[in-house]
Order: C-alpha cells, then structure tokens, then sequence
C-alpha cells in the first residue's frame, strides 16, 4: 500500500477563517492549540492545503489530478481539495505574472507562507492541530489590522486589490497597518500599479461590490489611478441642499454603502456605484452638476470597456446614468416620458429585472446622503413597481388585432401599440394613490 503524504498542511483562509470564528466567540488565546475538529465544520470554503517535501510525480501516483499551469497544485483525488507543493517565488518581470516559481523538495514551510501576501493569510495547521504563524497574523486577527507578509508585497500589484477587498469584507473595524499603505504609495510611484490587467481588476472589484461594506474598497484605493473615474470625484462640490453629506465622492460611497446595507444584487451595485460619474464632467466642463446624467454615459462605457465589464453591467450603469434624476420625479412626469424611459430605453416588459434594478439603484442614490436621509421613504420605487406590474398585464397582442381591424398595417401597429401603452400608463397614474407622492 502506498504511503500517505507527509507534512501537509492546511493554509491560508481556512485558518484564517477558523481562527476568526473562534474570536468571535471569545474562545480564542494567543497560544491556543486549533481544534482540527473545526476544520469541518469551518465556514471558509476556502480549503487549500500546503504539501512539504514532495514532488509533482509522487502526487500523481496517489491519484492527484494536476490543475495548475503556472505552478503545481492538485486537486484531492476524493475530497477535490486543492494540494499545491511548497514553492517560492522570484520577481522576474513586470505585474501579477513576472514570477519564477521554485517547487523543489526543499522549500520549507515557512518559505511558502512567505510568499503570501498578508499575515492574516500566511498562517498554516499541522495535522494535529497546531497552529504555524511566522509572521504574527493571530495578532493582526485579533488587532483587526491588515499588514504585509514581507516587502516582497510590492512585487505584485493585485495584493494592492486584494488588500482593500479584504477591508471591504471585513468591515469599518479593520484598518490597513500604516507600513503596508506606505509600501502601497511606494508602488504606485514606481509605476507598479500601472501593470494591473484589467481583467484582474475587475475579478477583485466584482468580488468587492459583493462584500458587505464594498465602499471601503474604493476608499481605500482612492487616489492610486486604478480608478480616475472615481478618483476626480473627490473635491467635486454639490449644493448643500441637496447635499448635505459632501462632495460626489462621498455621496457616491454612501450610495454604495445603501446598496449593500439592503442586499441589493451586483448589478445595482454597480448602478449605484457609476450613476454620478458623469459629475466630474459636468462641474468641469460647465461649472456645475446639471446635465451630469448625459455626461456620465460615454465615461461608463470607457469604464466598463477599459475593465471587460459585462454588458449587462454596463447597460444599467448607462441606463441609470441617464435616468435617475427623472426616477426622482416619477409623480411629476407625463405618461409619455414614462413610457420613453420604461419601453423605450428599458425594455421594462421583457426585461422587468432590469428595470427593478434601476428602481433599487435609484432608492439608494435618494437614500445616500447622510443619516437623515437613509430611512426616508422613497415612493416613487413603489409607483415604478405599480406602473411595471401595470404594463406586463397589457395585452399587446389584442391590441395589434384591433389595429388590424381597423385596416392599420406597418409601422401604424407599432404606433397603436404606443399610443396603447400611453393611455395604460395613464390610467395606472390615475389609480395609484396621491397620498403615496
């Protein structure tokens, strides 16, 4: 019988995640031995294991399937866990790739763990439970602190991402250690930034608009160039009475933060995130905000291509940028107008998602101006909500055989269908209750 695998070691979020919990639950000492039970039971689902001393044929003889391309990581022939063998890393070029990788037999523990780019995730757990932390992350876990393993954090710029996603999972309590913002500034004087793809930027900044306080990502990449779109928000002034709060780049993260506090999707999210982007512009362009909603569509759509954002993301991000200031007056427009912006640029019928996205978005652009505004009502979501319910009972079909018989063909069917629509939205306006303005 085949031997088992010695020294392995589970590494990285598990621990992480493990020791976390046990914080939590006021359980934890600076010297504890870890359960190797709670592994189990762990809420990480991040179950990554470190192998020392062993090489890539001696995996495959026990039945390990190779996955990695850049270095060799293994996924458990049963549990489908992934094994990476113990490596080291050399800078060798430019950005995330620039690297050499050493998996000799030689590289110990500790040499991997080093690579890594925080202490938090630089801790490992022997089998029997005994927790390895060269580098001191139980303490960062529990002083809430975001720190570098080693200065060769600078040599790849995604740790940058990585750190500030972390924040934003974390939440407000956690602070990134000032030696690590200063290798950060030091990075981007060095151009190192500059080398981010965009692809990986936008795999960190979807993860981080998922996270529950995703505005701390954008805080705390502010002002290193990743993103000038929401870099010149900052100074921008806005009137006072409409408000209070301070300029778009704090307006906008209070509306980020909103989305979040009310589990919104991804797609709202970015809505909520991009909708002012048209600000900046506006103010500079004109020496105030006004027309600032037709000002931010093109900057999106750079934004979105630039980072290969998904379309979908990038058509309510357009959308809501054009649209929002006239959601604010929904009791206020004609039937017209509102049949422009539901069937006209939303599509609302067959894409009523879509739509209620763009309602939520514009929820939280109303919501997000300080601590006075967060809980107030915002009826004109549940007139949109009335008018869409409203219009995917109309009976389009009826309504082209009444045309029909009326001896209308062509292009004067769809215009019956308009005129139809019109008069629906009419008379849904004429029902929905005044008191709800």
């Amino acid at each position: 019988m085949m031997q088992p695998l010695k020294h392995v070691y589970l590494v990285g979020g598990a621990v992480r995640d493990i020791l976390l919990e046990d914080i939590k639950r006021g359980v934890m000492s600076p010297q504890r031995v870890i359960d190797v039970a709670s592994v189990s039971t762990s809420a990480s689902h991040d179950m990554d294991y470190v192998v020392v001393g062993a090489t890539s044929e001696q995996m495959l003889e026990r039945g390990f399937t190779s996955v990695g391309k850049d270095f060799p990581v293994f996924l458990h022939p049963q549990t489908k866990d992934e094994y990476a063998l113990a490596r080291k890393e050399r800078k060798s070029g430019k950005g995330y790739t620039g690297f050499e990788v050493d998996a000799a037999q030689t590289v110990t523990l500790e040499e991997d763990l080093a690579r890594r780019d925080l202490t938090i995730n630089a801790m490992a757990m022997a089998p029997d439970g005994t927790l390895i932390d060269p580098f001191d992350g139980q303490s960062d876990l529990h002083a809430k602190v975001l720190r570098h393993t080693t200065d060769a954090f600078v040599e790849d710029p995604v740790r940058v991402l990585r750190i500030a996603r972390f924040l934003a999972r974390f939440g407000e309590q956690w602070t990134i250690h000032p030696d690590t913002l200063a290798i950060i500034n030091q990075m981007k004087a060095k151009g190192e930034l500059e080398h981010l793809v965009p692809e990986r930027v936008w795999k960190e900044t979807e993860k981080a608009l998922s996270e529950d306080t995703p505005q701390l990502y954008f805080e705390a990449l502010l002002g290193l160039g990743i993103f000038p779109e929401i870099d010149v928000m900052r100074d921008v002034v806005q009137p006072v009475e409409h408000h209070p709060e301070g300029d778009v780049f704090t307006h906008t993260m209070l509306v980020l933060k909103q989305a979040a506090d009310l589990n919104f999707d991804l797609a709202t999210r970015f809505a909520a995130l991009t909708h002012d982007f048209g600000k900046p512009i506006a103010y500079e362009q004109r020496g105030r905000l006004r027309g600032h909603e037709l000002d931010g569509v093109p900057v999106i759509e750079t934004f979105c291509d630039r980072l290969r954002i998904p379309n979908k993301l990038k058509s309510l991000g357009m959308l809501t940028s054009e649209h929002h200031l006239k959601c604010h007056n929904f009791f206020t427009l004609t039937p017209k107008t509102i049949h422009q912006i539901m069937i006209k640029s939303f599509d609302a019928v067959k894409q009523p998602q879509r739509f209620v996205q763009f309602l939520d978005a514009c929820q939280c652009d109303a919501q997000g101006r300080g601590e006075d505004f967060v809980n107030k009502p915002y009826p004109q979501k549940a007139l949109g909500m009335h008018l869409l319910n409203g219009l995917s009972e109309f009976d389009t079909k009826q309504v082209v055989q009444q045309a029909i018989a009326a001896g209308k063909q062509g292009v004067e069917l769809g215009e019956a269908v308009r005129i139809a629509q019109i008069a629906k939205i009419k008379q849904l306006m004429l029902e929905y209750p005044l008191n709800q303005a």
